[in-house]
């Protein structure tokens, strides 16, 4: 059953752009991009199930997911999309491309390959558990109850981008993080669909991450054969947070090559 998400639509003319968070993101992330890239189209920012203001549903498969988001594209009468995608998000566009490659103009994959990968986010997993525990008046108590699991001050600065106030005034997540964790293993599986989508493809990673690395290029071009890689050489996993004129300037000079 898919969940109606909630989203966030510039209007315009052409074929729109839709974004799609990672793990733990929203929307909301992508505003400074949104507000640049709104000048030029229309640009459609999503949020995921269990993330952002959208609903709280079990399962967090890939197949799932891209019904939910080919579901707010019949709502929102968009027969095809440029589908950006960053992490997680990027798995979710991917596998939209392989299940319905129709509605698909193009693909831009921010710093994901369509693979397995391990477990990396039990620290995450803990801080969060022990904010919900803590029940924080404020954003200094909530950033020290995140710092007892979680080192890196950036990460910890994301994660309170879930918060609000809750009905007694304590902060408290938004995020659906009982169904997340429950749908982990499904996050780290390989994008849903079969085959290789051969439309107009854009790989953007970090030079400092390691989540796309040369060895990982064979197969994902056996998905994506017509892929652009390119790399922003000091940027990490959050590539459009660290670099972002450089990621702005990339997706802007892609689409434009485009004839929509």
């Amino acid at each position: 059953m898919t969940v109606e998400l909630n989203f966030q639509d510039s209007g315009g003319e052409g074929t729109p752009l839709i974004v799609v968070h990672g793990l733990l993101g929203s929307a909301d992330n992508w505003r400074s991009h949104v507000k640049q890239w709104q000048e030029q189209r229309r640009v459609v920012a999503v949020d995921l199930r269990n993330h952002g203001r959208s609903p709280h549903a079990e399962g967090m498969s890939y197949g799932e997911m891209a019904e939910d988001l080919l579901a707010l594209m019949d709502r929102l009468g968009i027969d095809r999309a440029h589908l950006l995608g960053h992490s997680m998000g990027g798995k979710v566009v991917i596998s939209v491309a392989r299940m319905a490659p129709q509605r698909v103009a193009s693909l831009i994959v921010a710093d994901i390959a369509p693979q397995e990968y391990g477990h990396g986010h039990d620290a995450v997993f803990a801080g969060l558990r022990n904010l919900q525990r803590g029940r924080p008046e404020n954003r200094r108590e909530a950033d020290a109850l995140l710092a007892e699991h979680v080192e890196e001050r950036a990460t910890r600065l994301f994660l309170a981008t879930n918060l609000e106030r809750d009905a007694d005034g304590m902060l408290a997540l938004r995020v659906g993080l009982d169904q997340i964790e429950a749908g982990y293993e499904e996050i780290m599986q390989a994008p849903a669909g079969e085959g290789a989508f051969d439309g107009p493809v854009l790989v953007l990673r970090g030079g400092r991450s390691h989540y796309v690395p040369d060895s990982a290029l064979p197969a994902l071009r056996e998905v994506l054969p017509t892929a652009e890689v390119m790399t922003l050489q000091d940027a990490g996993h959050w590539l459009h947070a660290e670099q972002p004129e450089a990621f702005q300037a990339k997706v802007n000079d892609f689409l434009a090559a485009l004839s929509e």
